[in-house]
Parts: C-alpha cells; structure tokens; sequence
C-alpha cells in the first residue's frame, strides 16, 4: 500500500449537480446556524468560534478515520467548516476590527497559499478523487479557509459595496453560472474551476442565508434563525438520504 494511503476509495463525493445543490445549503446553514448561536444565543463571536470548532475538529476526525466515502461524516464536515467559517470570519471582520475588504484580501491569499503548498506537495490538487491521508488534509484545509472567505466576501458585497443581501446572492449565482460555462466550453482545468465555484458558494449562501433571516429594516424575511437552520438542516437530510439509497441500488 502506498505511504499516507488511506484505502483504494475516495473518501469524497462525484461533483454533480446534486453535489453544487447540497453545497449551497450546506453554506446557507451555516450563516444561519452561525449567526443563531453568536448572535440569537448571544454566545459571542469568540465563544460560538470555539465551539464550532470542537465541532468541526471531532466531525473531522470521523471523516479522516473512515475508510471510504460517508455521506454523513462528509457533510458534517462541510457544514462545520461553515459554521466556523462564519463566526471567525465575523470575529475578524466586527471583534478585531480589520473590515471585510482586509480579512477577505488575507483569507483570499490564505487559500491561494494553501493550493500552492498543496500543488508542491503532491506534484498535483486532487477535487474528486481524494484517497491518500496528505491529499485529505489539504482538501479539508482549503475549504476551511475558502468557507471563511466565502463568509467575508458575502458581507462584504452585501453591506460595504452596498448591493444589499437578494442582489448580492443574484451576484454570486451569476459569477458560479460563468464558472460552470467556463467548465463546458474552455480548457481551464477542473480544479481551478472547483475551487473557484467552492468559494462563491460560500457568498451565496452567506448572502441567501442573511436575505431569510435578517430583520425586514435590514432588507431580510426575518424568519428567524433557528428555524431556518432546521428547515434547511431537514432539506439536506432528505436529498443525501435519496441521493445516498439511489446510489446503493445503482451498485447493488
């Protein structure tokens, strides 16, 4: 077996549609998830970063322990990257006062960093074909980092450029729908594009996630946190349970 092998099956799941659809929610619950316990629980920033992230170090483990792909350990992991992703991103933004254009340029060169020492690692970035231990922590690596970008970004487009949350969520569909064009009709590699649509989900959802809980003043639906959270958190379930049993049979 080859050094760092973690078995012969990638441990992610195919990029499909169905991939991109639970992304996106999976990023929506965590804006509204994180802002419910920062914010409705009145937990704070730091307090609520360091819980998320006991939260995401133990999902995570059960990720890296397993021996194959796992629908629930996967998404776990996805959505504990969002949730932390949030409340740091505001801890950084609003409790230490750097603004959303300085933490989104920092986080922004923290991911081109991480790719970088990924790609010289390993010779190549592996998006849909993760079987090696080393390959497994970059991929984690990034999407933390690119969720916590994703978090700045959206904030920034919404409140700081002004286009408000429902414009800056038509944004970021737009700028993903030019990245999907870009991946059927030029050569860009796979990759490139992957990570490219991987940040801009993160916006959206942030973005699509503030529209259906900030207060009406504020230009949201005020539905409340919570609720959103488990309304979007039972959606999730369901399309992984369906996608996960239609898989099965097709192997059976």
């Amino acid at each position: 077996m080859e050094d760092g092998r973690t078995d012969v099956w990638s441990k992610v799941p195919q990029v499909t549609l169905v991939f991109w659809i639970v992304k996106i929610l999976a990023t929506t619950v965590g804006e509204t998830g994180g802002d419910a316990l920062s914010m409705t629980l009145n937990l704070g920033y730091a307090v609520s970063s360091l819980i998320f992230l006991g939260f995401f170090c133990a999902t995570l483990a059960a990720q890296i322990t397993s021996k194959r792909y796992h629908p629930v350990f996967y998404w776990a992991v996805v959505v504990a990257t969002t949730t932390v992703g949030t409340t740091t991103s505001d801890y950084l933004d609003r409790t230490l006062g750097l603004g959303y254009i300085k933490s989104s340029i920092m986080l922004f060169c923290g991911v081109l960093c991480v790719l970088a020492l990924w790609h010289y690692s390993t010779g190549k970035i592996q998006v849909d074909d993760i079987t090696t231990r080393k390959n497994e922590i970059f991929y984690w690596l990034t999407i933390l980092v690119s969720n916590t970008l994703g978090t700045a970004l959206g904030d920034f487009i919404a409140t700081d450029a002004g286009l408000g949350f429902e414009r800056g969520a038509l944004l970021f569909a737009g700028l993903i729908a030019v990245v999907a064009a870009l991946h059927f009709f030029t050569k860009i590699p796979g990759s490139v594009l992957f990570w490219a649509a991987y940040v801009l989900t993160r916006p959206l959802g942030a973005t699509l996630g503030d529209t259906l809980t900030k207060p009406h003043a504020e230009g949201g639906l005020a539905l409340g946190r919570i609720t959103s959270s488990l309304v979007i958190a039972a959606a999730m379930i369901v399309i992984i349970a369906i996608t996960s049993r239609r898989e099965r049979l097709q192997t059976a």
